[in-house]
């Protein structure tokens, strides 16, 4: 399992513009990069599937050792855990194992999986299909030290609600939760981060239902995002001021909870910005409760 950590990470999901920009090409200059602009993590993006060769994954988990970047590893897109065709659903598996042997390289410690579809079927048929392909799962990649992350997703037709990551994640102790507080915010049309408080509530209930440890170092992604009737439309940057969520009400809870979780910020290209804003933003929090 991963280490402890006693303090809150922060890093981007992939490389900004301002990566590329400043003439950077390749992502086995990212850890340098991000640890320069004083952040801990990074989450290397393989939504579109695993590219890179075995090679340059390990030289990138070498450099990410280097300069302690914590490392995480986003599957493809396209695995689904609930599809409702049985060998592309069990195909997922063969997907999730790729991205296990990318994490190892990487010198990743969690994976992170999207929760699959309910879009033509009942949640309940997609729950069934989802808990049957974790369970199948774990006969090929249950030994792992590596956690995986079951995310919350941010389209109402989507599984991935809290609670249904949650019953997801009671399958076995290797599944873990994944929060996107945007993607809740989006699924939820809004308003559902005002406060501190209503922040403290997304911890306490993982720590109530899966154990301390769980809510502890939680694994988050957080970004604005643009919502419409049907939840999640598209990701943001810090400069809107329309959509949210709002960062100060979770950089408080962090504080107030005294949980330390690995926040991966998922902004429209100002990932690595954005995750400094929030970084200092917690810092500010932490010493005004202090």
């Amino acid at each position: 399992m991963a280490n402890r950590i006693d303090f809150p990470t922060f890093g981007p999901g992939g490389n900004s513009e301002s990566f590329y920009n400043e003439g950077y090409k390749s992502t086995l200059q990212a850890p340098r990069w991000v640890k320069e602009r004083g952040l801990d993590a990074y989450e290397y993006q393989a939504g579109n599937g695993i590219t890179a060769s075995d090679a340059t994954l390990a030289a990138i988990g070498e450099k990410a050792k280097e300069h302690g970047i914590l490392m995480s590893v986003h599957t493809p897109y396209f695995i689904s855990l609930s599809g409702v065709v049985e060998e592309k659903r069990l195909k997922s598996i063969e997907y999730i194992s790729k991205s296990l042997h990318a994490a190892e390289l990487l010198s990743a410690d969690t994976i992170v999986i999207h929760t699959g579809s309910a879009a033509k079927i009942s949640r309940e048929e997609a729950m069934s299909l989802a808990s049957d392909t974790l369970e199948k799962n774990l006969e090929i990649n249950g030994s792992t030290n590596i956690r995986m992350g079951l995310e919350t997703m941010g389209k109402l037709n989507q599984l991935g609600t809290l609670e249904e990551v949650l019953t997801l994640c009671k399958i076995h102790p290797i599944y873990y939760p994944v929060v996107d507080f945007g993607h809740l915010n989006s699924r939820n049309i809004g308003g559902l981060f005002t406060d501190c408080d209503s922040y403290r509530r997304i911890f306490d209930t993982i720590a109530n239902t899966l154990g301390d440890s769980y809510a502890y170092n939680l694994h988050c992604h957080f970004s604005k995002i643009e919502y419409t009737g049907a939840g999640e439309k598209k990701h943001l940057t810090f400069e809107d001021n329309v959509y949210g969520p709002e960062f100060d009400g979770l950089a408080e809870a962090i504080v107030r909870e005294g949980v330390c979780p690995r926040i991966i910020c998922e902004s429209a290209g100002t990932m690595a910005e954005d995750a400094l804003s929030m970084k200092n933003m917690w810092r500010a929090a932490k010493e005004a409760l202090s």
